[in-house]
């Protein structure tokens, strides 16, 4: 159901406040985009409001300082417990949890819990997925069965909430952080979070097996210039508002209660000193009652740091002079919980004083924190289990391990098959080559939580238990794990001495998989890269194998999109596998051994080459729309094309698909109203298979030039050979008005056009008109 608020018809346009997005009609037994978005947010308890109210009249100015200090594992102490400090995270022995809390509770004043948290982004024992991968499944099941097993996992330790979603959109894959999120597209990155925060706090994240989520990084925090982490963003709020916002604001419906703000300077204001987008946005527009925390020293970094020698310049975004001044900054923004610096709580009441921030907003910034404690079940069941926290039995079940395996498999892309060189056959003898091919370490990918290397199930290993026949093994050559600045980028496959062992390992064998990538390390926060081509000298291993005519694929590992011009045209069968977690090697034989049929789709574009970055499919139309045959035309005079290697939401299968039979409900729709768009998608192939139906829309003429498509509904869909289904979407004003540049949802009259298919590239088309 939709929910509409604030309706005024402003110049001849419907203009509203409050929108979900459009929806779909379910076509199997998986969770629709529909379901996934539905909000959950529920409205204040009466009974938690008062002990709120009770507790925080009993306060001391002290105490209310201590609630807003969120200190690292590193830095708190018993000291810090005692005085009643607000939260602590990345803190995760349950024993040492379990003694703090104690303190907490037995001997600070007013016995208030401590809040812990942990960056539980795909998994904390049980490593799903990176959130790239998943958002390639096009199934919120898959996100939302992620969260809830890590929340699980975490709560079992002690550990209340957890950092997680990350929802910003980015249209850079230079990004490290890339990897952490749902791509570039709102809708698709807006299902997920709104999945994984369902997941992971239920109805209720009071009970034991929840943790309340804290979604991040608020707000446009992945876009940097330059793809290079923490720097600064600059937008207009049109753009803000129709691609960054959304899927903030649909974690927010799904019952998200806190809020991480960013790192980086929007429009030249710090995200954790940013009024208009904490307090005016977040706070009063959108109605959020929860908290917000700072990112790792976000609020120290907002201040100007002096120069080491006055040829150096100086650090931080030089909006506050000094830490007094950066800590008033965020609070009186809307930040309420300050992460590892301690300017509130070390200048708050000479700040009071001063009038330079003001005790009601204190006071709103500790309710905001005791409000979500109370709410997490904190005050009556504070301590941990520690038979349950201890217990290997709570973690990496048997049914968390299928779980994982069934995510990897439905997040995989295949991106090239020619020759329908997969599935291979299990019953021939398979080679297995590459420097990810005996590898636990890398496939649990960027923010691997609690998990251990000895959990993860190797390439090597997969495909050896998943045949029949021999599997034999050759390195080829090493990627390198080392962080910065000790890393570089010479080390990286830097020879082919192991390339004969390689080469001789493919001919003794009937076929090849050929395991290629990134590390882990390659990805994730400082982690941007400035070329994204395989590292090395992985493109001549692949040459080599190819030498030998024997059949193979190329499965890759990686946390962003990569530059594989060369790749695919080397290799007759590419499958993305992303960074797929500890069931990797089991779903990657899966899936090339045909046990699984691939049908995840590409949350993100691949580029041909760099210099396309950023590349999306959600552009803006130019009046020179790209034409190589024409020299004045926006294009690269060094490409033949100005498309991407793979579009958006591409993925092949083993078997066919056709979308077809796209008819509206109506051809006329007035601006409260909607109108359903139907498609038939059959399997036209000889295997069962999944396809995932898309449907995006266009406004050509608007007062603001709109994107020359937008994803506005999608399905997966499992069909047998020669079975055919219909599936629903109905679209309203949510889907067909944009935000103007004023902060206003604007739906003018006009005619949309509908495009339907199976990728952003889809052609089918039909149009309906939005009258006055």
């Amino acid at each position: 159901m939709r929910k509409v608020a604030k309706v005024a018809v402003v110049a001849g346009s419907l203009v509203v406040g409050c929108l979900t997005a459009g929806s779909v009609v379910a076509r199997d037994a998986g969770a629709s985009d529909e379901q996934a978005l539905a909000p959950t947010r529920h409205g204040p308890s009466r009974s938690i409001e008062q002990r709120v109210d009770r507790l925080l009249a009993r306060m001391t100015t002290q105490e209310k300082l201590q609630q807003v200090q969120l200190l690292s594992d590193g830095q708190i102490t018993d000291a810090d417990a005692k005085a009643g400090v607000g939260g602590v995270f990345s803190l995760t022995d349950p024993a040492k949890i379990d003694h703090y809390q104690r303190i907490a509770m037995t001997q600070s004043r007013l016995h208030i819990p401590i809040l812990f948290a942990y960056d539980t982004i795909h998994g904390y024992r049980t490593i799903f997925p990176v959130p790239l991968g998943a958002a390639s499944s096009f199934d919120p099941d898959v996100a939302r069965t992620d969260a809830q097993i890590g929340a699980r996992e975490s709560a079992t330790v002690g550990i209340k909430q957890i950092y997680s979603p990350m929802v910003d959109v980015s249209h850079d894959p230079r990004w490290g952080r890339i990897v952490e999120g749902n791509g570039e597209d709102p809708y698709l990155g807006s299902v997920m979070a709104a999945a994984r925060v369902k997941g992971a706090q239920g109805n209720d994240y009071s009970r034991p097996d929840r943790a309340v989520t804290s979604v991040k990084h608020f707000v446009g925090y992945g876009e940097p210039e330059g793809g290079r982490d923490y720097g600064t963003t600059d937008m207009s709020e049109q753009r803000l508002r129709n691609l960054y916002l959304p899927p903030f604001k649909a974690a927010i419906e799904a019952g998200a209660d806190t809020v991480m703000c960013s790192f980086n300077a929007i429009n030249g204001v710090p995200g954790c000193a940013n009024r208009y987008t904490e307090t005016e946005i977040l706070k009063k527009e959108w109605g959020f009652d929860g908290f917000i925390e700072s990112d790792y020293t976000a609020v120290a970094e907002t201040r100007v740091c002096p120069p080491k020698t006055p040829d150096e310049g100086s650090c931080g975004h030089g909006t506050a002079a000094d830490g007094p001044e950066a800590g008033a900054n965020a609070l009186m923004a809307g930040t309420d919980s300050e992460m590892v610096s301690t300017y509130l709580r070390d200048y708050g009441k000479q700040l009071l004083a001063d009038g330079r921030i003001s005790r009601k907003r204190l006071d709103d910034a500790v309710r905001r924190i005791l409000r979500v404690k109370f709410r997490a079940g904190l005050f009556e069941n504070p301590y941990v289990d520690q038979a349950k926290a201890t217990d290997p039995a709570s973690f990496l079940t048997p049914a968390d391990r299928r779980a994982a395996r069934t995510a990897a498999a439905r997040s995989m892309v295949l991106l090239q098959n020619k020759g329908r060189t997969l599935p291979l056959d299990p019953a021939k003898k398979t080679a297995v080559i590459g420097p990810l091919a005996d590898n636990q370490h890398d496939l649990l990918g960027a923010w691997w939580g609690r998990g251990e290397d000895a959990d993860a199930v190797s390439v090597l290993k997969g495909i050896t238990d998943g045949s029949s026949a021999t599997t034999t093994y050759a390195q080829g050559c090493a990627l390198s794990n080392e962080e910065p600045p000790d890393y570089d980028p010479a080390d990286d496959c830097p020879s082919d001495a192991g390339f004969a062992k390689a080469v001789a390992a493919a001919n003794d064998a009937d076929q090849v998989v050929l395991a290629l990538g990134e590390t882990r390390e390659m990805s994730g926060e400082a982690a941007s890269r400035s070329r994204i081509d395989l590292p090395g000298r992985q493109q001549e291993l692949i040459d080599a194998i190819a030498a030998t005519g024997k059949p193979f694929v190329v499965v890759l590992f990686n946390g962003r999109p990569l530059t594989l011009s060369e790749v695919v045209g080397s290799a007759p069968a590419v499958l993305e596998a992303w960074f797929p977690g500890v069931e990797g090697g089991n779903a990657v034989a899966d899936v090339v051994f045909g046990k699984v049929n691939p049908g995840g789709k590409l949350p993100v574009s691949f580029p041909q080459r760099l210099g396309q970055v950023p590349i999306y499919y959600n552009h803006e139309p130019t009046g020179r729309p790209c034409d190589v045959t024409q020299k004045y035309t926006s294009r690269y005079r060094d490409l033949r094309s100005c498309d991407p290697l793979f579009p958006f939401g591409f993925g092949l299968s083993y078997t066919s698909f056709t979308v077809s039979d796209l008819t509206l409900s109506k051809t006329t729709v007035s601006r409260r109203g909607s109108v359903v768009a139907s498609v038939k998608v059959t399997n036209t192939g000889s295997v069962a298979g999944d396809d995932v139906a898309q449907v995006y829309l266009r406004d050509p003429v608007a007062s603001i030039s709109q994107p020359v498509r937008r994803l506005r509904g999608f399905e997966r869909v499992t069909l047998r050979p020669g079975q055919s289904t219909t599936v629903r979407f109905t679209l309203d004003a949510s889907d067909f008005g944009f935000y103007d540049n004023r902060g206003r949802f604007v739906v003018e009259p006009g005619t949309i056009q509908v495009y339907a298919g199976d990728d952003s590239t889809a052609t089918l088309s039909r149009t309906f008109r939005v009258t006055r």
